[in-house]
């Protein structure tokens, strides 16, 4: 994805915790991608992507714009009474739906971005796969993603290299472009223990086709911004940031009732600090308890 003419692109935000805590909508394990089979769905996902659009159009960026298939995989479809062919549908489904939005927005550049979701929960890693486990595990969504006309995918919140490996060597069997994306704990290390620096430089050693880029999402700039001290070629490879708004840990924001918003200002102030640690970054939105009000304030403080 080039970046000469827009040098920060921005992204969506917290789409599943917009949709529970701001639309009341009940989310079965965390699966936006069955709102698309109804019209008050879409409306619902509608009503979601449209800001994005305005904040692209106000600062002069790119959008880069994330399908609401974070669960849709076989694993998490399966839980849903979903099968292999129904995935498939869903997933090019919701391709189609972003691009009619992009239609709708024509002074906006916009990249349809097939997101896919780790096999696990994401805040815990539960049972590891090897590369070739993970290749075979994602390939079908990343497949069906492709044949819709995604721009390119997007593994979020993963958390160990293996399956980073895996969505990555997947991707370049099918020949789309991949951007991969891990979250850390508290201790800006990955669910799995280990450190941000060690999973990248371990993906693009591992992968004959290494991602595009990589980034990071489902933290505070707080648990990571430490780690990006840490000098080296690695920092340059990591282009993205989709910070939580929230300071809490993995596991207290899973047993949140009620939803901790952070501070818009606050956050876009820390991502100014986060871009004078990563020279490249040129990827920008927030992850859970993040809206339209964050990354509107955190595209124009890096505009």
């Amino acid at each position: 994805m080039s970046t000469e003419t827009s040098p920060i692109w921005i992204t969506d935000a917290g789409l599943e915790t917009w949709l529970i805590f701001h639309r009341g909508v009940e989310l079965r394990d965390f699966a936006a991608f069955e709102l698309l089979r109804t019209a008050d769905g879409r409306a619902a996902l509608t009503a979601y992507y449209t800001p994005f659009f305005e904040i692209a159009a106000e600062v002069g960026k790119g959008l880069v714009l994330e399908t609401p298939t974070w669960r849709a995989s076989a694993d998490w479809g399966a839980r849903l009474d979903y099968s292999e062919d129904d995935l498939a549908e869903i997933n090019a489904m919701a391709v189609g739906f972003c691009r009619e939005l992009a239609a709708n927005a024509s002074t906006v550049d916009v990249k349809i971005s097939g997101n896919i979701g780790p096999r696990g929960d994401g805040y815990q890693v539960g049972t590891l796969m090897s590369a070739e486990a993970a290749r075979n595990y994602h390939k079908s969504q990343i497949e069906a993603l492709a044949a819709g006309g995604a721009d390119l995918v997007t593994a979020i919140t993963l958390g160990y290299a293996d399956e980073a490996i895996g969505v990555a060597e997947a991707a370049a069997e099918i020949d789309v472009p991949c951007v991969i994306g891990f979250t850390v704990e508290t201790d800006g290390r990955l669910p799995d223990g280990s450190a941000l620096r060690e999973a990248i430089e371990c993906v693009d050693w591992e992968c004959s086709t290494p991602p595009l880029h990589f980034i990071l999402n489902c933290a505070h700039p707080d648990h990571f911004a430490d780690v990006l001290q840490d000098e080296g070629a690695w920092r340059m490879r990591l282009k993205g940031i989709r910070a939580n708004a929230s300071r809490q840990s993995h596991a207290e924001l899973d047993e949140a009732e009620t939803l901790d918003d952070g501070d818009p200002l606050e956050l876009a102030d820390l991502y100014a600090e986060l871009k004078k640690l990563l020279p490249e970054l040129s990827v920008v939105g927030g992850c859970c308890g993040t809206d339209h009000r964050h990354v509107r304030e955190i595209a124009q403080r890096l505009s």
